[in-house]
């Protein structure tokens, strides 16, 4: 269960991260690519933050999580310099693809009877818990 307080956190750092992601994009010349931030979970000690990356086009999305990945300090040091009359102690990043959507169209497709998933049980993944 997620207090207000880190519900507040996350919400601050979601919007903040979008713009520090959009600029380093553009900074780096990467034209065509969107990334947008659909989640941030902080942890109730408030040290890690997860934030969760919806990429498009998805067949860019590793290549760009590993980018982020490398820039991790400096991506985390623009975040401190924008939250820092928000935030004594900037939370660690952690990035994943948020893969919700691609979840939703399997389960349209399979209500639409494109995939029948009692036929082909592999198709629905299970999800795992965040």
């Amino acid at each position: 269960m997620e207090t207000n307080r880190q519900k507040k956190i996350g919400g601050v750092l979601q919007q903040d991260l979008a713009d520090v992601l959009q600029s380093h994009l553009r900074d780096a010349g990467r034209t065509g690519i969107l990334i947008s931030v659909s989640k941030v979970k902080v942890t109730t000690d408030l040290s890690q933050a997860k934030a969760y990356l919806s990429i498009f086009p998805a067949k860019n999305a590793q290549d760009i999580l590993k980018e982020l990945n490398l820039l991790k300090p400096k991506l985390k040091h623009e975040l401190a310099l924008r939250t820092k009359n928000q935030l004594r102690r900037m939370p660690n990043l952690e990035f994943f693809i948020d893969d919700s959507l691609d979840y939703i169209e399997n389960i349209e497709k399979s209500i639409k009877g494109e995939n029948n998933p009692i036929e082909q049980p592999d198709l629905l993944s299970k999800r795992k818990k965040s």
